[in-house]
């Protein structure tokens, strides 16, 4: 059974990979981003740590949603100096729903969405593939699941990104607040 806390007063956003997820596209400015997410909730922009020199300087814009006592938030924007927008991560409780060709990719069971993600993949003739920390999630570069702790449970907050600043893969492009093991930041 697929994960759907407040359900109905989720927003459903749509993918298109090196394009952009829901309202917000790849490249954007901090202003534009806080601009699109307007219709999802309050904004706050802030500096992220700039852990490796290689890249520019980013800015991270978290969009919590309208109505909802204070909490994570539901969307976190990553946008590069030089790149623009790059990253978008959906927290897997308030973000909004985001599915890839029909597969529910937020807030769903880890173990649930493996099962559906081989179901996809067979029944398409298409691949998944699995991140280093062992999440299945569709075959696409634009798409990284990971995993964040929900009570007992560990659910899907996917980040939907391009690279950025001369980087080769998404992996190399991932924000350094966006490492964790098992939805936990990393020592």
């Amino acid at each position: 059974m697929a994960f759907e806390p407040e359900a109905a007063e989720r927003d459903e956003w749509s993918y298109a990979p090196a394009a952009g997820v829901g309202p917000l596209r790849f490249g954007m400015t901090v202003d534009e981003v806080v601009e699109a997410a307007e219709a999802l909730g309050r904004t706050k922009v802030s500096e992220c740590a700039r852990d490796h020199a290689i890249f520019s300087p980013t800015r991270k814009v978290e969009v919590h949603r309208r109505g909802v006592a204070p909490s994570l938030p539901a969307v976190t924007a990553y946008v590069s100096q030089v790149a623009g927008l790059f990253c978008v991560a959906v927290d897997a409780v308030h973000g909004p729903q985001v599915a890839y060709d029909g597969l529910p990719l937020v807030g769903r069971d880890m173990s649930e969405l493996e099962s559906d993600a081989v179901a996809y993949a067979e029944a398409r003739d298409v691949y998944f593939r699995y991140t280093p920390e062992g999440y299945v999630g569709p075959d696409d570069s634009g798409v990284v699941m990971r995993g964040q702790p929900v009570g007992q449970v560990l659910r899907s907050r996917p980040l939907f990104m391009v690279t950025r600043d001369g980087a080769h893969t998404e992996w190399d492009s991932m924000p350094s607040e966006e490492y964790r093991v098992n939805g936990r930041p990393a020592a």
